[in-house]
């Protein structure tokens, strides 16, 4: 052991789910030490934070079209009558949907 470059352990207890996991991601690297493919992820891996505020905003903004819809959808059915407003604000919220995904889009390249 005198002999040994590494001389620190560190240790840690995963499930057999994420045991089983770590070996198929082994599967797809030319290495069968389990040591040597967690020291390099550790070592080198990295994380990605994604920001998902702007599929929120779209999210929020599509729910809004289908209260809308829903709404116009009664008073058509009740009246038998389209509002000109009701199409307009359908538009605008449609319109702020496309914005979003266009930013959305730019941000991630």
């Amino acid at each position: 052991m005198g002999g040994r470059k590494r001389t620190v352990q560190i240790k840690f207890r995963v499930t057999e789910d994420e045991r089983d996991l770590i070996l198929e991601k082994m599967k797809l690297i030319p290495t069968r030490n389990m040591a040597a493919y967690l020291r390099k992820i550790a070592i080198d891996g990295y994380i990605l934070q994604v920001d998902h505020s702007d599929i929120k905003a779209m999210t929020a903004e599509i729910q809004k079209i289908g209260v809308n819809v829903n709404q116009i959808a009664k008073r058509v059915n009740a009246t038998g009558s389209v509002y000109q407003e009701d199409i307009e604000e359908i538009k605008g919220v449609l319109n702020e949907i496309w914005r979003l995904q266009r930013l959305s889009l730019l941000k991630a390249h």
